[in-house]
């Protein structure tokens, strides 16, 4: 499903070649539960941009879905991150002014999707989140919690291929820290593969494979360790 091979990313800093990811080797096939391992300057940042076609790699090979995703044009990327990928942030990056339905209507809307269908989609999906009586609150009505699930529905509402999380606790307390967690093993459990970017080796137990990133290198954790 997600295949990358030999990926490396560099930048040029004062005429010197900075490499950020050296020769990365990811597979994620459908169903997993990845967590992306590492600390703060590690290169999970620009990792997590690469799987989700933000940035583009300076060479190896990416594969999405059976689309070889260097040979996408601008607009071709955008549609992938629409349609394959379902984003969720530390932040939650939620529009203050709309209610917990209407953001989550948001990407039918770049989707081009009629108003009946994204309503009765967003609705339906909030509800798989547990926030069926909350769907007209804005976001300053709700928990940190609640205001995550919000971009978790937000994220599932297009039925991507898969869900990629950025530090999807980082901003929460530990308690609703394991409820997010929670809903994870549930869209798991459903089908749903979700690759999880972590500093916390704690958080990143939840998950079935882990991986280590450090200093641009990626290893994969070996069962029982």
């Amino acid at each position: 499903m997600l295949k990358m091979t030999g990926i490396r990313k560099s930048f040029f800093l004062g005429g010197e070649e900075q490499m950020v990811l050296n020769q990365i080797n990811l597979s994620v096939n459908e169903g997993d539960f990845v967590a992306i391992l590492g600390p703060s300057g590690s290169g999970k940042s620009t990792l997590m941009n690469m799987i989700g076609c933000l940035d583009t790699p300076t060479g190896g090979e990416y594969s999405l879905s059976q689309q070889n995703v260097q040979e996408l044009s601008e607009k071709e990327l955008a549609a992938i991150r629409n349609k394959e990928i379902g984003f969720v942030f530390q932040q939650f990056h939620l529009l203050p002014r709309l209610s917990a339905r209407l953001n989550v209507e948001l990407p039918l809307v770049y989707a081009g999707l009629p108003a009946k269908e994204r309503e009765r989609r967003a609705t339906d999906m909030l509800a798989r989140v547990g926030l069926e009586e909350r769907m007209e609150h804005l976001p300053s009505q709700l928990s940190g919690g609640q205001q995550q699930r919000v971009a978790i529905a937000r994220a599932m509402v297009t039925e991507p291929t898969i869900l990629l999380a950025d530090e999807p606790t980082g901003a929460l307390d530990q308690k609703t820290g394991k409820q997010i967690m929670s809903l994870f093993h549930q869209l798991n459990q459903e089908g749903k593969s979700i690759i999880m970017i972590t500093h916390d080796p704690e958080i990143a137990k939840n998950a079935g494979r882990v991986f280590h990133i450090l200093d641009g290198h990626l290893r994969e954790e070996e069962a029982g360790c």
